[in-house]
Order: C-alpha cells, then structure tokens, then sequence
C-alpha cells in the first residue's frame, strides 16, 4: 500500500525518477519545470529541503511498496495556525484510481494536525478537470478566479478547504 512521507534527502533519485518518467504528462495540464529543473536538480531538490527545514513548506511524497514515487504532495507558504497553498501531482500511469483525492485527504488531514492550519488553498487551470473532480471530493470549494501569473500563464480558479483540528 502506498505511504505519505514527509520529503527526505534519501527520496532524490526516485522523485527525479518521478518527475522524468511523467514529465510530457504534467506539461500538458501545468508549465513544464524546464530543462534547467533537471540538469541542476540536485541543487533545486537541496533548496527544497531547505525551506522544509524552515518551516515555509511541508513537501511529501507518495511512495509505492517497491519505492517509486507515485505523486508528490505539497504545501507551500506556510502560515503556523493560518493558511498554506496544496499543489500536487501524481504519476499518469496510477491517474483515475482515486489516489490523488485519497492522498489530498490525508494530507488535509496532516495540515490540520501536524501544522495546526485552519485553511488549505488551491488554484488549478481551467483545463485541468481532473484535479478540479480531485479538489471537489476533498472537500474544496471554489473561492474565485486565478490569475494566469499564479498558475503558468492559464486561466483558472481558486479552491478553498477548512480544516478543523478533526480533520
């Protein structure tokens, strides 16, 4: 059974493994990460940890029996007992299993209790239907509209998620 873990140096070469294998699939639906993301990705990793060792962001990753990485769930700008913003993706090949919601529930979950959170925020394009059908069974709700600057240059929407200490 796949396991949420929190984002550790050892998860370098399957996460590279994650985002080459699927890198023509997220292009289409979010702005691809660029070359220059995977010929320095050691140092862009290293950065990661960085802010998680801030406490700005909490990065996971969802990690198969056989280690591979399956998606990477994310939260950024974190505000301690405030708000953070979810961004997330998750390997075509495990794509309408109902992963993604599963694991944007748990991680709802883990923002509530782990970093005392009280809102998660979302934006998506308007393109990708899949993860707008993933951020409405998790219980998100449109707030308002994206600008095309907070989301690769396409248009789309904010969601909006309260969390409670239950959750």
């Amino acid at each position: 059974m796949p396991e949420l873990q929190r984002l550790r140096a050892d998860h370098a070469p399957a996460v590279l493994a994650f985002e080459l294998a699927n890198r023509d699939y997220f292009a289409a639906s979010v702005t691809d990460r660029g070359d220059d993301y995977f010929e320095h990705f050691t140092e862009h990793f290293e950065a990661l940890l960085a802010e998680q060792v801030a406490g700005v962001c909490a990065f996971h990753v969802l990690v198969d029996e056989d280690g591979s990485v399956l998606g990477r769930f994310n939260l950024f700008d974190l505000v301690e007992g405030g708000t953070a913003d979810l961004g997330y993706r998750v390997a075509q090949h495990v794509t309408g299993l109902g992963i993604a919601t599963t694991t944007v529930e748990e991680l709802c979950r883990l923002a509530a209790t782990r970093h005392g959170l009280r809102t998660l925020r979302a934006a998506t394009s308007d393109e990708n239907i899949a993860s707008q059908k993933v951020l409405a069974k998790a219980g998100f709700v449109p707030v308002g509209r994206a600008l095309p600057a907070e989301i690769g240059g396409k248009q789309g929407t904010w969601y909006e998620r309260a969390l409670t200490p239950a959750d």
